[in-house]
């Protein structure tokens, strides 16, 4: 009798459920013995449930922190360890590679073969090479062009599941209702918004074989909205990429990017209004190079401030969207681009008045420097970024996230939104792109 090969599966509750969901939940060949967490906070400690883990797994399956990888590599005896979590660079994931050999298990990334599910309507993926790359611009874009077209759109998101996973296998958005009942943090809110306002419906949730399967219900299309730099968990009919030339070189040397780099039937080289020329270039060389047939779209990301009389000869405090200044590794967003533009006297640096969680987040990512990530992963954290923006001694707060900061926390000076969309330079546009996909797909 074959004995099961004993797994762990690295994450942050993301791609490492869906792993388990869609080769592990009921292969008999394995037995999950965890899930190793990072990039979240306060994911570890809890237990992937019953209900979502299947019949293998009676008692559901512990997510330790993974800084105890290597202790639970040699004290349960792991045959082999899963890669699945994104935005980080090869390095770093070769580092991880080798304190897991090292430690005697095998060390494996899944693919798209085995873990992409297949959807019976047509399926546009919009994902990227580095977190923070405009993917929600483009997103939207398509399904404003494809609204146009009278075809009914359904997004399904990149997973966040930060709360009770069972009660969120599925979860459908259509209104902020929806959103509100759901208790969604500030992540999700920043990804479901854009999509309701301009009349999607937005899936998400942990079980993406029921999620497609009920998507498929009522759409004509669906649009993936990748999230990080992952590549999509459905088999894509048209595979959009979206590149940042403020972080040239990255979409060759980031995992899992460079996957989506080579896999893009289209190339968004987006940024190009605030990108030095050479950086521009050095990412167009680099998709040429590992991916000729690829069809590049230019375009820009134009910033529109909403009261830039609050910013002109003021001292203000920047609050940018929280992963593009965390993991997605970015030094400023367009927050910053647009305070500066709007003629700022000072932007306040957040460090002296920050409190609680967001001293932890400023600890793990010492290199955000002078603006504040909109962290709000649990009510916890949403206190403590409000705290610590009305503590702040500034004249104004400029917000760079993509939502109305305002629906969830109370600030107690004047604010403005900085909004920003995407513009294509030339010939080449995402329309044509649309129009020809709807003809090949006869839609």
């Amino acid at each position: 009798m074959n004995v099961p090969k004993k797994v762990i599966i690295m994450g942050a509750a993301g791609r490492d459920f869906h792993n388990f969901n869609v080769y592990f939940r009921d292969n008999p060949a394995y037995r999950v013995v965890a899930f190793t967490a990072t990039q979240i906070p306060d994911i570890e400690g809890r237990t992937y449930p019953v209900a979502l883990a299947g019949g293998l797994y009676p008692e559901g399956i512990p997510i330790f922190a993974e800084e105890e990888l290597v202790s639970l590599i040699t004290e349960h005896a792991i045959d082999r360890v899963i890669f699945a979590y994104s935005d980080v660079p090869y390095e770093y994931v070769m580092t991880k590679g080798a304190a897991v050999n090292a430690a005697g298990a095998d060390f494996i990334m899944l693919g798209p073969h085995a873990t992409m599910l297949r959807s019976r309507v047509p399926v546009i993926s919009v994902c990227a090479v580095r977190t923070g790359s405009g993917k929600t611009s483009v997103s939207k874009k398509l399904c404003q062009l494809l609204l146009a077209r009278g075809k009914t759109v359904v997004v399904v998101r990149h997973p966040m599941p930060y709360g009770n996973l069972a009660e969120q296998a599925v979860q459908r958005f259509s209104s902020y209702e929806d959103i509100e009942r759901m208790g969604c943090t500030i992540e999700e809110r920043e990804e479901y918004e854009t999509h309701i306002d301009v009349g999607c419906t937005v899936y998400a949730g942990v079980d993406y074989e029921k999620i497609l399967r009920q998507a498929e219900t009522e759409a004509d299309i669906i649009i993936w909205d990748g999230g990080n730099n992952d590549f999509s968990f459905f088999k894509p009919d048209l595979n959009i990429v979206v590149a940042d030339p403020h972080r040239a070189g990255d979409e060759v040397t980031y995992y899992p990017g460079e996957i989506n780099a080579r896999m893009a039937d289209v190339v968004v080289i987006n940024k190009q209004d605030t990108a030095e020329l050479e950086k521009i270039e050095q990412v167009r060389r680099n998709i040429m190079k590992v991916n000729p047939d690829a069809k590049i779209i230019d375009s820009a990301s134009p910033i529109t401030v909403e009261r830039p009389e609050l910013i002109k000869g003021k001292r203000v405090l920047v609050v940018e969207d929280g992963p593009t200044l965390t993991h997605g590794g970015m030094k400023y967003g367009a927050g910053l681009i647009a305070a500066r533009k709007a003629g700022a006297k000072e932007i306040v640096d957040p460090r002296p008045f920050i409190t609680g969680t967001i001293i932890e987040t400023f600890r793990e990512y010492p290199e955000i420097g002078p603006l504040l990530p909109a962290m709000g992963y649990s009510e916890e954290q949403i206190k403590d970024l409000e705290q610590t923006i009305n503590a702040a001694e500034c004249d104004a707060v400029v917000i760079g996230t993509p939502i109305d900061l305002t629906r969830v926390i109370t600030i107690n000076k004047p604010a403005t939104r900085v909004r920003y969309g995407i513009k294509e330079i030339g010939d080449a546009t995402l329309e044509a792109v649309v129009d020809t996909f709807l003809k090949q797909v006869n839609r």
